[in-house]
């Protein structure tokens, strides 16, 4: 198939393109900066904002299928930003199916529109949106599904992926690891918390399936590890593994939250962004389990690399940046 991916040049769209190479697809990476893939046979670059709703359309002329895991991922920023990038940008993209007979989308989402700030259990896809989103990500990604959701001339299946981390990640544990090395990372709550994480792999296995898997067309998946982790003493591993002090204050939630609501009301006011924000707290400190079973039944998706593995490729990347 010949295959846009928008975000192509990211963290998520690397590992989707690798993937999808090595079956055989042509693919067209979209994203604001060059690609870091090797050049090669069938793979070609196109350097593009989201905001540009005409580049974004021309894009999908000639493309069986476009995979958008293209979107601005950030606890903190303007509204603005997050509704031309992630909503606009998302239908511009429908606008680009349709004009020029996609006959694929692949729209990539977080379990994020359905967090409610409290504890999640094997929560279904089935959950309603929160009637007050945890985050202005959290909100645009919604809006983005709904738009999916309600376009019938485009074939489309939404995918949910939890907390994605591995090699080239920069964004969850890089993060936590900053933290730890400036001395600023306190244990969130208990530490008993239940989280569950996708090593980004086994996110781009789930690319591949929904692209061919006809039971899974206009339905949305959660997709995660399935391995329902003890967040703190993962993070606790990882920091010992990097030579890091793990041992960690630990804060109570409420304390935290608290903190973090008076640091967005400063930021409000100076245009800075948070050193923390309430949405960050609670992922750090709350339980959020996912349930995969759609995905396992109509997309045959079973994670292939464990936490445990996907742990240790992800260190041994990490130590390589630190050289």
């Amino acid at each position: 198939m010949r295959i846009l991916i928008t975000g192509g040049t990211g963290f998520l769209g690397h590992h989707i393109a690798e993937r999808l190479l090595e079956d055989g697809h042509t693919l067209t990476l979209l994203g604001r900066t060059a690609s870091s893939n090797t050049p090669q046979r069938g793979l070609f670059s196109l350097r593009c904002d989201l905001r540009h709703r005409a580049a974004v359309i021309a894009a999908c002329r000639g493309q069986d299928a476009v995979i958008h895991a293209g979107a601005l991922s950030a606890p903190w920023g303007r509204w603005e930003d997050f509704y031309a990038i992630n909503v606009r940008g998302t239908a511009a993209i429908l606008e680009g199916c349709e004009r020029f007979g996609v006959t694929r989308l692949i729209q990539i989402s977080s379990p994020a529109v359905v967090f409610t700030g409290g504890d999640h259990q094997q929560t279904t896809e089935d959950a309603p949106y929160p009637r007050r989103f945890s985050s202005a990500y959290a909100q645009s990604k919604a809006l983005a599904e709904q738009l999916v959701r309600n376009e019938t001339r485009v074939a489309s299946v939404i995918l949910r992926p939890k907390a994605i981390f591995g090699p080239g990640d920069r964004a969850l544990l890089p993060r936590l690891v900053a933290a730890a090395r400036a001395g600023r990372l306190p244990q969130v709550g208990t530490g008993q918390n239940l989280v569950d994480l996708t090593y980004v792999r086994n996110v781009a296995d789930a690319v591949a399936l929904a692209l061919h898997r006809s039971a899974a067309l206009g339905r949305t998946y959660h997709i995660t590890n399935n391995e329902h982790v003890p967040l703190w003493p993962l993070i606790r591993r990882v920091l010992r593994e990097l030579g890091l002090n793990d041992r960690l204050r630990a804060v109570p939630l409420p304390l935290m939250l608290a903190v973090a609501a008076s640091m967005e009301l400063r930021a409000k006011l100076t245009g800075c962004e948070p050193l923390l924000t309430r949405y960050s707290v609670a992922i750090l400190g709350r339980t959020q389990t996912y349930d995969i079973s759609a995905a396992q039944r109509d997309l045959g998706y079973q994670p292939r690399v464990t936490i445990a593995d996907g742990v240790a490729h992800t260190l041994g990347y990490l130590r390589q940046e630190v050289r």
